[in-house]
């Protein structure tokens, strides 16, 4: 009875985390690599459930634990390489799983023995923590998470290929009906159930600081474009600026404002307005890349910063988020409608200050305005883009007549 007792601790375990985490990830709002954890400590517990309620020399045992601790290997192996940005690579695994399923098959069909099948299974899921640390050892990003997550799988990996050749010394036989006796059973009870609640600790410690970030990220967003607040904004790109100078590194600085978007408000209404304002903060954010980062600084108004990034290419992407603009339809507006928007570029001088860079690059955007609007002007080279006309799209001022 008590042995019995004992044996659920480790799939009871295995469960609590696998809550924990679907908690983590449905309250938090966290990425779906959280969820993944999960996943991956429910079905290990399936696994765990399979051995110990199943007769110990079932031939079935070994096949099904098999498929659901791979299952719940590949699944964890996913999610941290997931979570690091680096997709894990599914087939290989499928592979290992694959060959270790039919060499296990090829043990049981002729002994009974088993400390061969223990070998085979273990080396496999030795073989796929290789592989995932191999591909977090690959991301480029590192934290204090980051490095006890590589090492906590490193440690899985050498468990799995040195544990069972090393118990098995001392067992040199194990027969299936005396499996659950044995001192191997005994070990890996211990081993499995100290391995999954450090995994575990380590996982949370990581999901609990990936809740801390989101909200903290969620506080300096400004909700409506879904782009930072103004105060966040600055900070981040005076050190930008900071970073740029000290290391030679060209940014860049692109504000944009919509055009007419009073008229809009009054023509329209402001739910047009805010989804017009939604739209560009999107289109922004699917625009800019991950090292740059973008701001809602006033009510229409928006800036970009660009890192590492010369004149020339600002203004480019700057063209690019005007053309895409006009292209959007909004909801609440006519459908013939399309909104437009103008923008000054300006490159950041040598010591030049984020108010003054900003001045520049207003300064550009006002000549835009004057210009005639839904255009790009350079503050570096007063370069004046013609705006192209769209066929089908009618400037809001055009339309306010017909809309009143």
């Amino acid at each position: 009875m008590q042995t019995q007792i004992l044996g659920l601790v480790t799939p009871l375990m295995a469960l609590f985390f696998a809550a924990t985490f679907v908690v983590f990830w449905r309250v938090g709002r966290l990425k779906r690599h959280v969820l993944g954890f999960g996943i991956a400590y429910a079905l290990s517990a399936v696994g765990f459930l399979i051995t110990h309620f199943s007769p110990g020399d079932a031939v079935y045992v070994f096949h099904a634990t098999q498929l659901f601790y791979a299952l719940g290997s590949i699944v964890l192996l996913a999610s941290v390489c997931e979570r690091a940005g680096k997709p894990l690579h599914l087939p290989s695994m499928a592979v290992v799983y694959v060959i270790t399923a039919l060499t296990m098959g090829l043990a049981v069909s002729f002994s009974n023995d088993v400390g061969p099948r223990l070998v085979i299974v273990n080396m496999g899921y030795g073989v796929m923590f290789a592989m995932g640390v191999t591909t977090l050892l690959s991301a480029r990003r590192r934290d204090a998470f980051d490095i006890a997550i590589i090492a906590i799988m490193a440690f899985q990996t050498a468990d799995f290929l040195v544990r069972p050749s090393l118990t098995l010394l001392f067992e040199r036989s194990i027969p299936a009906e005396v499996y659950r006796d044995s001192i191997y059973y005994s070990l890996i009870g211990l081993v499995l159930g100290v391995k999954g609640v450090t995994t575990g600790m380590v996982l949370i410690g990581a999901a609990i600081a990936e809740w801390t970030a989101a909200l903290r990220e969620n506080s300096e967003r400004d909700p409506l474009s879904g782009l930072r607040n103004r105060g966040s904004f600055e900070q981040s790109i005076r050190a930008l600026l900071s970073r740029a100078q000290t290391e030679g590194r060209p940014l860049s600085l692109v504000v944009a404002d919509i055009d007419h978007f009073k008229q809009v408000n009054d023509i329209w209404g402001h739910q047009a307005g805010d989804q017009a304002i939604s739209n560009i903060g999107r289109l922004i954010d699917e625009m800019i890349r991950e090292g740059d980062t973008a701001g809602r600084i006033g009510g229409e108004e928006f800036c970009i910063a660009i890192w590492n990034c010369e004149n020339d290419p600002a203004l480019r992407l700057a063209e690019r988020i005007r053309l895409a603009f006009m292209d959007i339809q909004h909801s609440g507006l006519s459908e013939d409608i399309r909104l437009t928007a103008s923008f000054g570029v300006a490159t950041a001088r040598e010591g030049e200050s984020y108010e003054k860079l900003f001045a520049r690059a207003d300064t550009a955007l006002y000549m835009a305005k004057s210009n005639g609007r839904n255009r790009v002007e350079n503050a570096g080279e007063r370069r004046r883009e013609e705006a192209v006309p769209d066929q089908e799209a009618k400037p809001v001022e055009l339309n306010r007549a017909a809309a009143g």
